[in-house]
C-alpha cells in the first residue's frame, strides 16, 4: 500500500519527460567534463625498467591532446629529485617544433627523441649505452594549455654478471665430504646461483646447495655423485655459467703411506746427514790447508845477516876452500889430492908446520862461524 503511494506521488511530481531530460542533461555534462580534462598521457609500459650496462633504452610516453586544448604544445623529461626540498633536473624539452638539451652532464649522453616529430603524440626518448650514472626516475611531462599530464619512469642500469669460476675441494675422495663452489668476480647484486647436473640424473637429494654463495655440499662422496655439473649464476639483466666434472678417487692405502713416510724421513735423514759430513770434510782441509800455508811462509822467509868472521879464519878459508877438515884434538891435518899425510911435527920441506884454529859449521844459519 505504501508502495503505491509513493509511486504515484513520483509519477505527479516527476512526469516522464521531465525524467528523459535530466538524463539527458547528465550525459551532457558528463560529456562536457570529460573534455575538460585535457590531455592525457597513455603509455601503458612498464614504470619500473632494469636494463644492463651498455644496452639502450626507450622510456615510453604517449600522449592524447583535447579538443579544447589550444595552447602551444610543450614536452619536457626531467630527473625527480630523491629530496623533495630540490628542484628536479631538466633534460631535454620540445617546445614550439625544437628540441632542446638542458644541462651537460652524464645524463644527457646519447639522450634523445625516440620519435622524429614529438608533436604527433609520441614523447618518448631513448638511451643509449646506459650507465650507472642513469640510474634516476624520470619524469615526462605534457602540457598543451589548458591540458597537463605527466608520467613517471624508474630506471635501474645492472651489470651482467661475468662468466664463474668452479672449483672442488675436498679432493674427491670416497667417504668424504666434497664441496663444488661457483663464483662470479662481477655483477649487479643480487647474484643467484644454481648447481645442475648435465649427466647422470638429476642431483641426489643429499646434497645441498647454497644459491646465495654458490656452493653445493657433498657430505659422504661416492659414485653415485659423479659426472659434469653445471653453475648457473644471473641476476635480472644477465646470466653466465661454468661447468665442473667431479669424479670419485679411491682413498689411499693407509699401510703404505705410512711406510711412504718413513721411508721418507729416513732418507732425508741420510741426506741431511751426508750433508753434514761433506761440509764437516770441507771445513777440515780448509783448515789443514791454511795451517800448512802459514808454515811455508815462516820457511820462506829471508835469514839473517852474517855474523863477522876473524881474519884468521877468513884467510885459511880463502887459502883452502875445499879442503875439508877432521878434528884431532886441538890441532886440525889437513888431507890433500895425494892421498899422503903429514904429521904435524915434520914437514918434508922443513918448515915449521901451521896450527889451525878449529872452524865449526852452523846447521841453522847455513855458514861456518
Amino acid at each position: 500500500m505504501l508502495r503505491k503511494s509513493c509511486s504515484r506521488l513520483r509519477s505527479a511530481f516527476f512526469p516522464p519527460w521531465l525524467s528523459i531530460y535530466l538524463l539527458c542533461t547528465a550525459s551532457l555534462l558528463s560529456t562536457e567534463f570529460k573534455c575538460a580534462q585535457g590531455m592525457q598521457v597513455t603509455s601503458t609500459g612498464p614504470q619500473n625498467i632494469h636494463k644492463a650496462e651498455g644496452e639502450s633504452v626507450t622510456l615510453g610516453c604517449s600522449y592524447t591532446p583535447s579538443p579544447f586544448d589550444n595552447g602551444e604544445l610543450d614536452i619536457e623529461w626531467s630527473v625527480v629529485s630523491p629530496d623533495t626540498t630540490q628542484k628536479d633536473q631538466m633534460l631535454i624539452s620540445f617546445t614550439s617544433g625544437t628540441r632542446y638539451i638542458h644541462g651537460n652532464h652524464a645524463l644527457t649522453k646519447g639522450l634523445s627523441f625516440a620519435a622524429p616529430d614529438p608533436s604527433m603524440g609520441d614523447a618518448s626518448i631513448s638511451i643509449a649505452l646506459l650507465s650507472p650514472a642513469h640510474i634516476a626516475t624520470y619524469q615526462c611531462k605534457v602540457k598543451k594549455p589548458p591540458g597537463v599530464d605527466m608520467r613517471k619512469v624508474s630506471l635501474v642500469v645492472m651489470a651482467k654478471p661475468s662468466v664463474p669460476k668452479c672449483w672442488v675441494e675436498g679432493g674427491e675422495l670416497v667417504g668424504e665430504a666434497v664441496s663444488l663452489h661457483c663464483k662470479s668476480a662481477k655483477g649487479s647484486t643480487p647474484l643467484r646461483y644454481t648447481w645442475r647436473r648435465q649427466s647422470a640424473g638429476p642431483i641426489p637429494a643429499a646434497a645441498t646447495q647454497n644459491s646465495a654463495t654458490g656452493e653445493l655440499k657433498i657430505g659422504n662422496h661416492s659414485q653415485s655423485f659423479t659426472g659434469f655439473y653445471l653453475c648457473e649464476v644471473n641476476n635480472a639483466v644477465g646470466v653466465e655459467h661454468c661447468r665442473i666434472n667431479l669424479k670419485a678417487n679411491k682413498p689411499p692405502n693407509r699401510a703404505a703411506v705410512i711406510v711412504s713416510t718413513i721411508v721418507g724421513s729416513l732418507l732425508l735423514i741420510f741426506i741431511l746427514l751426508v750433508f753434514i759430513g761433506l761440509l764437516y770434510w770441507k771445513l777440515s782441509n780448509r783448515h789443514r790447508f791454511e795451517k800448512e800455508f802459514s808454515n811455508d811462509i815462516r820457511e820462506d822467509a829471508p835469514p839473517p845477516e852474517s855474523r863477522p868472521v876473524s881474519h884468521r879464519t877468513s884467510r885459511s878459508t880463502s887459502q883452502h876452500p875445499r879442503a875439508p877438515y877432521g878434528q884431532v884434538g886441538l890441532t886440525e891435518v889437513s888431507s890433500f889430492n895425494d892421498g899422503r899425510t903429514h904429521s904435524p911435527s915434520s914437514n918434508s920441506h922443513g918448515h915449521t908446520p901451521v896450527n889451525y884454529t878449529a872452524v865449526e859449521y852452523d846447521s841453522m844459519y847455513g855458514h861456518t862461524v
